[in-house]
């Protein structure tokens, strides 16, 4: 389920882009080269299949998730669990 979430947020986000320069940009700022940011910003893929891909998968981690206020389910059941 966490690993579903996580997808839906990045094809959201991917979504929330819209233009084919904030995408790049966006790419940019997360780190990936210009080259491959300009190949993902222009792609005709749908959002879903995108945010399956390396380049997402890479740049926008559980860790960008944790930094913008996303917690995990898998961990919070585990502390919740565990007590």
């Amino acid at each position: 389920l966490d690993e579903w979430i996580r997808r839906r947020l990045r094809a959201c986000i991917w979504k929330q882009w819209k233009k084919i320069k904030t995408k790049h940009d966006n790419l940019v700022k997360l780190g990936v080269e210009e080259q491959k940011a300009w190949e993902y910003a222009n792609t005709r893929k749908g959002y879903w299949r995108i945010s399956n891909s390396p380049i997402l998968n890479k740049t926008l981690t559980n860790k960008y998730f944790e930094s913008i206020g996303y917690k995990s389910l898998s961990q919070r059941y585990l502390i919740v669990h565990n007590s």
